[in-house]
């Protein structure tokens, strides 16, 4: 018995933590249990993209807003952004996302902002995935 809970202790900690994959796209994710964040690099564009998803539908409202909190607070937002078909996630694009990677890797959490709906993101243990997406070498895969 003692076992199966060690284990699914080991996989619900595993599951909560941030991730850096990387590829010819690279990729970082967190998952909480309301919401996911995903973000991604593909430097054919260049492009980042940021998606902020969960089970339930999203407000359809303007604007998107993603909020740091911590040491090197700041809030940004962005009327450039659209929803999947089913309106559980929310996307935006762009060329830069520097204001984005600082927030999430210099601060304690990030808030995505949609009307009055707000999903929290603890960025405990983020800094170092966040600074292995920055230095990701798409031609490599590494």
């Amino acid at each position: 018995m003692r076992f199966i809970l060690l284990f699914a202790l080991l996989l619900t900690g595993q599951a909560q933590a941030w991730t850096f994959a990387p590829g010819l796209i690279c990729r970082l994710s967190h998952e909480t249990q309301d919401a996911a964040i995903a973000l991604t690099y593909d430097p054919s564009g260049p492009l980042y993209s940021l998606t902020i998803s969960r089970a339930d539908p999203l407000p359809r409202v303007e604007p998107f807003v993603m909020r740091f909190n911590g040491p090197a607070g700041r809030v940004i937002s962005t009327n450039n952004h659209s929803f999947n078909a089913d309106q559980t996630a929310v996307t935006a694009q762009d060329k830069g996302f520097g204001n984005v990677l600082d927030g999430l890797q210099f601060n304690d959490t990030a808030e995505a902002i949609l009307g009055s709906t707000t999903l929290t993101f603890p960025l405990k243990g983020a800094a170092e995935p966040v600074a292995a997406f920055r230095a990701c070498d798409v031609a490599t895969g590494a």
